[in-house]
């Protein structure tokens, strides 16, 4: 499944078997804001920065089953996602909501910050509201997602690829000033970002001197540029 139809509304259904009731008594891992989020929330959240961040190379939606350690105890588990990054590959993630916290198997070690392996040595996460919704990644991921419907004329995609060819890595003011057809400069280099184009640090806020960079193109280049 790709990107774009993981991030359709009407896909993000909740997993089978799953309640979604609270559960009290169950301890945080962050402030109270990240209390209530539903689960198809959060999972068009991780969507959302797996397609932003540029180490990410491929997501793949509910991989086989694997065996899980933890300690001396082995469970039979199969991820929500598994991820391939250049630092990391096939990260294994559970995408779950604060209220089936309770529930997970992994819901200790979740807690206590301790690491659960796969068999074959692939890391296992959860990822929470606590940790999707953290600032200022989410912020910046928002205000760059929110661009993906802006129009990029062809001469200014040009001119922005181009200024970035020349100088490795330009600063969003810079790149923003190379759309000159754009009513929004900014909104333009951003919405490349969604594209998979340019590469924006999602960790940082969106500043003038944010760095913007090339991206490795998702397709073979016919002309080995």
């Amino acid at each position: 499944m790709s990107t774009p139809a993981l991030l359709d509304p009407a896909t993000l259904l909740e997993r089978p078997g799953q309640r979604r009731g609270a559960v009290r008594g169950m301890p945080r891992r962050g402030p109270a804001l990240v209390a209530a989020v539903p689960r198809p929330a959060l999972v068009a959240d991780l969507l959302a920065v797996a397609a932003l961040d540029p180490a990410v190379e491929r997501l793949r939606a509910a991989p086989a089953p694997v065996r899980l350690t933890l300690g001396d105890a082995t469970v039979v588990h199969a991820a929500d996602f598994e991820l391939w990054r250049t630092d990391e590959p096939g990260l294994l993630v559970d995408v779950v909501a604060e209220a089936d916290l309770g529930r997970h198997p992994f819901r200790t070690a979740y807690v206590a910050g301790e690491p659960v392996l796969a068999e074959d040595g692939r890391r296992f996460v959860i990822e929470s509201a606590a940790t999707l919704r953290a600032e200022p990644r989410i912020s910046t991921v928002r205000l760059i997602m929110a661009c993906r419907r802006t129009h990029v004329s062809a001469g200014d995609r040009v001119r922005i690829l181009h200024h970035l060819d020349e100088c490795g890595t330009g600063r969003l003011v810079e790149c923003a000033a190379m759309a000159i057809n754009a009513q929004d400069g900014v909104a333009a280099v951003l919405a490349l970002a969604v594209e998979g184009l340019v590469a924006v640090d999602i960790s940082r806020p969106i500043l003038p001197e944010t760095p913007v960079r090339r991206r490795a193109l998702p397709y073979p280049d016919p002309f080995g540029f």
